[in-house]
């Protein structure tokens, strides 16, 4: 009865050794070898691997040149698995430890792809069209020179577009619901704050056609446009 006993905790012993021995031969990878794995896992798109190897490099060396690294790839890992809002508190999170590291434009411009990723179609809300808007604009206006600034430029036109659709949207339904006054407001907005962005024309049409139904009406409306008048 005493040799089985023996032999279970012999058993015992030995899977407890190996586990040891592959757990002390993780941990002695460096930090050029877990930058060098989680890289390869990024760059096959195997991006969850890459956030774990990136992860534990940051944990286990804080201090390497390899942890900046860890840091903004972990970010673009989330941002490949289209996990945006992990991204965006990732990019953040360099923006603010790294003010004035070299890659700031990129992550700028990054944290606006996560909104502007996200754009819907103008009969919905627009608020990641605003935000992006915001973000494309402050990387604008801090790098106008940079590569990722031109690039901003013309996505920030197309949240222009989008949002100036979405008020040319709730124009036309107004006007389709023969809330007149309502519409005129509306078509007014895209005119003042989205002059050229493809909608100017079909905007000065509706506007004339609300001021035409409003004095149908023996109503006066709030404020002649001008640029009705053109």
């Amino acid at each position: 009865m005493i040799k089985p006993r023996i032999g279970v905790v012999l058993l015992m012993v030995a899977i407890l050794l190996t586990g040891c021995a592959w757990f002390e031969s993780r941990e002695d990878l460096t930090a050029p070898e877990l930058a060098s794995e989680g890289m390869d896992a990024y760059e096959f798109g195997n991006y969850k691997t890459a956030i774990e190897h990136f992860e534990k490099l940051k944990d286990w060396y804080p201090f390497s040149k390899f942890a900046i690294l860890a840091e903004l790839k972990i970010a673009d890992a989330h941002y490949r698995l289209k996990e945006y809002e992990e991204a965006i508190s990732a990019y953040e999170s360099f923006e603010n430890l790294h003010p004035r590291n070299e890659a700031i434009p990129y992550v700028i411009y990054q944290i606006g792809r996560c909104h502007f990723d996200r754009l819907d179609t103008v009969d919905r809300d627009q608020t990641f069209a605003r935000k992006s808007l915001e973000v494309f604009g402050r990387l604008i206006e801090r790098f106008p020179r940079d590569p990722y600034a031109r690039a901003a430029a013309a996505h920030r036109l197309d949240c222009l577009k989008s949002l100036a659709g979405h008020e040319f949207y709730v124009g036309r339904y107004y006007y389709d619901t023969k809330r007149y006054k309502a519409a005129l407001e509306r078509f007014k907005g895209v005119l003042s704050e989205y002059p050229d962005v493809g909608v100017h024309y079909p905007t000065l049409q509706y506007l004339s056609r609300c001021e035409a139904e409003i004095q149908a009406a023996g109503e006066a409306p709030d404020k002649k446009n001008p640029e009705s008048d053109k």
